[in-house]
């Protein structure tokens, strides 16, 4: 046991004298899971940034006037009005997402194509092709505003006369096309006219200023209550996200450098000289696993407690839970990096194949995209990779607020890849020192 504590005991020392894996090991997961975070919402304690969008106003009717305001008012915006020529130089060079262009005789035509559907007035929307989600939803808001604005002033009494009385004339010439919208407009016709006189008839009476009623026109026939559901109290915070997934991925460059170690001491004698000593190459194997193992851990709990400290990152959830998904993950780590070691024929190419394979695993865990964004099939496929338990692991133990059964999972699928990659580099290890 002394053997093994004093293995352990050199790999910690050398790993912490080594300058450049501390500085990549814990500050690159830092500045990058800030960055991401920041991405995804950060802790909420800042409202996330509005699309930024210009309006080219061609029109001068009312019409267009109330909707230029009603998209300047919504609070998903953010709209400049400006000349049609640096609006669409500002989209191609990527400093607006959408140009919105309301053209002259706007409102106009837009009331006249309100009932008939016919003439109808073109929007024209130049937009960033790498911005086509905002696309989507800017054209869902302009819709909005238009329906809303438009049908106020159709269902307006004493403003609508000319454009109701337009449409009935279309529709009688046509009338066997489209009856029933006929009697529906005529209905309205007949209701504005008893209405208007019954008003007037009033105000006569009372000798009182006529009030013009609120006309609020068409609009989306409900509203929405948005609530966030996570276990804990707190609110969704996005760096919790962020840091899980940028610590797997450099705790796996550091498993990654641990078994390059090993190369390059075999490259050296270094290896042979240690396993010619009076110890066994388990002992060896299982200190180098420790070491590993420790370090993994400690820069797990570093990186989450800056997080805490500066970004309100919150462990929601069970702490034995967070633990035991952090010592699972480090456990893989430190059996990846003996596999790295034990297959690996040179540091170089050992180097590039294992950062390749690291990179896919980290792409595929959801550390840099949330994997429910992926494809279902790819959820799915995602399942047979450790670095997805990892991730979803720290997420239901920190923002999510789950408790340790929601680790169980994590962390037995986790202890299965490390008992898999432990074996297989043991075999190899022994194969290749001729002791299998």
């Amino acid at each position: 046991m002394s053997a093994l504590t004093a293995l352990v005991r050199k790999d910690l020392i050398l790993y912490l004298s080594n300058r450049r894996a501390l500085l990549i090991n814990l500050l690159m997961p830092i500045v990058l899971g800030a960055f991401f975070g920041y991405l995804f919402g950060g802790s909420g304690a800042v409202s996330n940034g509005k699309v930024e969008i210009a309006l080219v106003q061609l029109d001068d009717s009312s019409t267009s006037s109330k909707i230029a305001a009603g998209l300047k008012a919504d609070s998903a915006l953010n709209v400049q009005e400006l000349p049609l020529a640096t609006a669409q130089d500002k989209v191609r060079h990527g400093k607006l997402s959408v140009a919105v262009v309301l053209p002259a005789g706007f409102g106009t035509a837009a009331k006249n194509a309100f009932f008939g559907g016919h003439n109808k007035p073109d929007i024209a929307l130049y937009y960033d092709p790498s911005q086509e989600a905002v696309l989507a939803m800017v054209k869902g808001m302009l819709t909005q505003h238009v329906m809303q604005n438009v049908s106020a002033e159709m269902f307006d009494i004493k403003a609508t006369d000319s454009y109701l009385n337009t449409s009935i004339e279309t529709l009688q010439r046509n009338a066997s096309q489209n009856p029933d919208l006929l009697k529906m407009l005529s209905s309205i016709k007949e209701y504005q006219s008893r209405l208007t006189k019954k008003e007037s008839e009033s105000n006569e009476e009372k000798q009182v200023t006529p009030v013009k009623p609120e006309q609020a026109g068409l609009s989306v026939p409900y509203s929405t209550h948005d609530q966030a559901l996570t276990s804990g109290l707190q609110k969704y915070n996005g760096y919790a996200h962020a840091f899980a997934g940028m610590s797997v991925q450099f705790i796996l460059f550091m498993g990654v450098d641990a078994g390059i170690a090993v190369l390059l001491w075999r490259r050296m004698g270094l290896w042979n000289r240690l396993l010619a000593a009076p110890i066994t190459l388990n002992t060896v194997l299982l200190a180098r696993a420790l070491s590993s193992t420790i370090i993994a851990f400690a820069i797990l709990c570093v990186i989450f407690l800056f997080a805490m400290l500066v970004l309100k990152v919150q462990i929601a959830g069970s702490l034995p839970g967070f633990i035991g998904v952090g010592i699972s993950f480090a456990l893989v780590t430190a059996s990846f990096g003996l596999l790295v070691a034990a297959f690996g024929k040179t540091p170089e190419a050992a180097r590039g194949l294992a950062m390749f394979a690291t990179l896919i695993m980290v792409m595929l865990g959801g550390a840099w995209v949330p994997a429910f964004l992926f494809p279902q099939w790819l959820q799915t496929l995602t399942l047979a990779v450790p670095t997805r338990w990892a991730v979803d692991g720290l997420d239901a133990m920190t923002w999510r607020g789950l408790g340790f059964d929601a680790a169980l999972p994590a962390m037995a699928v986790q202890l299965g890849f490390t008992a898999l990659f432990g074996s297989l580099a043991v075999w190899r290890f022994r194969r290749d020192a001729g002791t299998e």
